[in-house]
């Protein structure tokens, strides 16, 4: 019985350290991948002029890495070239939201708030974007509005977990 318990100890040992390893491996993997696909597009862009579907995807993948003031030249230049191209409202809602989000990790709200809600007069149904302009007006400390956006994303999407949250967050701020 007592050489049992020093075998199941090393056993959960064994096993926890295998699960951190799995994670720690997933993690290096993904880092990995998202530094090659920012410079593959990195290096499709030092070409000929980019698609506003190439440049999202850079915009995109500079905001992974946390590459906001980049991010945020690459999505102007995909917002350009996407209302040149005459892109559907969809495309230009991704964009729109991106955008705001890149300006919003800056610390810029003010500048990101446009953004989000042209993204939603390009695509009204869009809980992301919802939620993102829900959070930035509570930054701007207009609780009212940011209540009633967060609600928005609730009725379009009951199990939108962020806004669920926040939602909370918001009520408890404003009964207090």
């Amino acid at each position: 019985m007592d050489a049992l318990l020093p075998q199941a100890y090393l056993i959960g040992l064994v096993v926890i350290l295998g699960v951190a390893a799995v994670v720690v491996a997933r993690q290096v993997w993904r880092v990995r991948s998202d530094e090659v696909t920012l410079a593959k597009l990195e290096q499709q862009g030092s070409g000929e002029p980019a698609s506003a579907a190439t440049l999202y995807e850079l915009g995109s993948a500079q905001l992974r890495k946390r590459l906001y003031g980049q991010a945020t030249d690459s999505l102007k230049q995909a917002l350009k070239r996407a209302q040149a191209e005459g892109e559907p409202g969809e495309a230009l809602a991704l964009i729109e939201n991106g955008l705001g989000f890149a300006l919003a990790a800056q610390g810029n709200v003010k500048a990101a708030i446009p953004h989000y809600r042209k993204a939603l007069q390009a695509k009204a149904d869009y809980p992301v974007a919802l939620n993102n302009l829900a959070f930035a007006l509570e930054k701007q400390f207009k609780l009212d509005e940011a209540q009633e956006t967060y609600e928005k994303a609730l009725s379009l999407d009951p199990s939108n977990k962020t806004a669920r949250k926040r939602l909370a967050v918001l009520v408890r701020k404003t009964a207090a």
